[in-house]
């Protein structure tokens, strides 16, 4: 069996988003495409500066969002109706399909704001698709824990702990991985799926051959191998991703990701005009 080993180390890049939120990026950039993978921002701070003005309402069409909070709080509206307020370890997953303006406030005035936003391609057949959303509560996540590790299950299986989200169309595995000194973890990748690893903290080595030192905030992207073997150097927490190429033709316009310039297009007529939101 084939092991998994680095086929790439991307430092992210400082940016900002919505009204002035700064943040790391690493999809988006380089790579700009990591099929299913369209954009992974890291945001935190203890400043409020860099984060008090949140991300006012903005729309989306075609995407998944996925919302993971690490510390803090975020408010979030959208226009279906739906409002709610994210805590420390809460999970919102978002499929925006045929359109939804939302925003993501900060609910808080000061202290430390840290969490990530993954986005998820969606393929064609579901881009149209009423949006629809799956709320995971830190208190109801499904937790592995044992003397060298503690890993947190959003999707996929690991052990006997499971995550929520389900039936899903690229069979997505996200786990948040903290890993003591010195400790191993130990994973089977589909070999269908492309997968990256986001070293959040610490030092770790991954694979048996030799690479150049990762700590720090890093993105990994690994090769298409099987046998997974991550072993700490120093304490470390890290995300582990992986999902099935949609192998769909991409167009990309801000917050729209559709299939062709054209859907982009009517994408944008559709909001400057009011009839982003669809009544399905």
């Amino acid at each position: 069996m084939k092991n998994t080993e680095i086929e790439k180390i991307i430092q992210p890049i400082s940016a900002s988003d919505g009204a002035g939120v700064k943040l790391k990026r690493s999809i988006g950039v380089e790579p700009n495409y990591f099929d299913p993978f369209l954009m992974l921002d890291e945001f935190g701070s203890e400043n409020k500066e860099d984060y008090v003005a949140g991300f006012p309402a903005h729309p989306h069409r075609g995407i998944e969002t996925v919302t993971y909070m690490l510390a803090g709080e975020f408010e979030h509206k959208d226009s279906t109706g739906g409002k709610g307020r994210m805590t420390a370890g809460d999970v919102q997953w978002m499929k925006t399909g045929s359109g939804i303006i939302h925003s993501e406030m900060p609910a808080m005035k000061e202290g430390k704001l840290h969490g990530f936003q993954l986005w998820i391609n969606m393929p064609a057949k579901y881009k149209m698709n009423k949006p629809e959303y799956i709320y995971i509560d830190s208190k109801k996540m499904s937790v592995h824990k044992d003397h060298d590790k503690q890993v947190k299950v959003i999707a996929g299986k690991f052990e006997k702990a499971e995550g929520p989200v389900k039936k899903h169309n690229v069979n997505p595995i996200y786990f948040d991985v903290e890993l003591g000194k010195k400790k191993n973890f130990n994973f089977k990748l589909p070999k269908t799926h492309n997968s990256f690893i986001y070293l959040i903290e610490g030092e770790i080595k991954i694979g048996k051959n030799k690479h150049n030192q990762i700590k720090g905030s890093n993105l990994i992207l690994l090769n298409n191998g099987e046998e997974l073997n991550i072993c700490a150097v120093t304490k470390a927490k890290f995300l582990l991703i992986s999902g099935k190429p949609i192998g769909e033709q991409i167009a990309r316009g801000g917050p729209f990701v559709m299939n062709t310039k054209e859907e982009i297009t009517q994408a944008i007529s559709d909001y400057q005009s009011g009839k982003f939101v669809k009544q399905n």
